[in-house]
């Protein structure tokens, strides 16, 4: 099958991402602390939506897999420094397994440092085993995230207006998916709460599903191998985008070696083509996950800095 120039082809997206566990971009073998001593709250209140009822397979600390059971782990500011801004994060890890720590817990504490009161998504990941639909059992969890911190929204001083969601990676494909389909609630929603993000930043993001900039072992296990063209246009993030499309930051550096580029250019091309505010910046080198220099140091930075520019957090 025929790929954009400079795309790995599609059989050789397992290769890729082995070659990037044996860097631990995932798969980090050394045991390190939890999220100890932070609130976290179960998602769901009694039974999971769209659950097939199977026991709890979920392994790992840094790398979660078999994620079946959704939670919120809440971040608070230090005393007195919330600004009134939250943001939710969706940790990468292809839709296969949840970078947690690195893409997760880290991240909650610089942006806590922001004043910005911070809840990681551990979202489950889609099986066949554990879910009726697993194309859309991630979203569900996207959406009730947005919707659980609006009820929780006085008890953390947060201003319901200003609750954004960042995404790593695959995350980066769920952030954008909330930020692109919030007109339709695929869960619950009764009082009709806004499902829309207010902001969303995007790192290194799996953004299409598509031949030409996909990657087709994420694409594979969200929707499955069998997956038609209706549903593979329908998650293609880029092809979603309208003039309500929350303001975005994309990031991402040139030589990533296992999401193209071409994710956030495409998607940052659709944004401008509807005159939704937006910001780029694209790194020469740091590969994915942004193992080297200069992105390892810089990338939060600029996120920070578009934040700032864009009234997020305080000059």
């Amino acid at each position: 099958m025929a790929t954009a120039p400079g795309q790995p082809e599609f059989n050789h997206d397992i290769m890729k991402i082995k070659n990037l566990l044996a860097f631990g971009v995932y798969l980090l073998l050394i045991p390190t602390i939890k999220a100890v001593g932070q609130q976290v709250l179960p998602l769901y209140d009694g039974k999971i939506p769209n659950s097939i009822d199977k026991p709890d397979q979920e392994h790992g600390t840094e790398r979660l897999t078999k994620v079946s059971r959704p939670t919120l782990t809440v971040f608070e500011p230090p005393t007195g420094k919330a600004n009134g801004t939250a943001v939710i994060i969706c940790p990468g890890g292809g839709y296969l397994a949840l970078s947690i720590k690195a893409e997760g817990y880290d991240v909650a504490k610089k942006l806590d440092s922001l004043g910005i009161t911070t809840f990681v998504l551990k979202y489950r990941l889609p099986s066949d085993s554990t879910m009726v639909d697993k194309s859309i059992g991630p979203l569900q969890d996207a959406q009730r995230a947005i919707m659980l911190v609006k009820m929780h929204a006085k008890e953390f001083n947060i201003d319901t207006a200003r609750i954004g969601i960042m995404g790593f990676s695959a995350g980066g494909h769920l952030a954008a998916s909330a930020g692109t389909h919030f007109n339709k609630s695929f869960i619950d929603n009764p009082t009709g709460t806004n499902l829309r993000p207010a902001f969303m930043i995007l790192a290194y993001p799996l953004i299409s599903l598509t031949d030409s900039i996909g990657l087709k072992i994420s694409r594979n296990a969200l929707l499955g191998k069998n997956a038609g063209n209706e549903q593979v246009t329908y998650f293609s993030n880029e092809l979603q985008v309208g003039k309500n499309t929350p303001p975005t930051f994309l990031i991402q550096a040139e030589d990533d070696e296992l999401v193209s580029v071409k994710n956030s250019i495409v998607f940052y091309m659709a944004l401008q083509k509807n005159k939704v505010p937006a910001g780029l910046h694209i790194f020469p080198k740091g590969r994915h996950a942004f193992l080297l220099e200069p992105a390892k140091s810089n990338w939060f930075g600029y996120c920070a800095g578009w934040l700032r520019e864009n009234g997020w957090i305080k000059q």
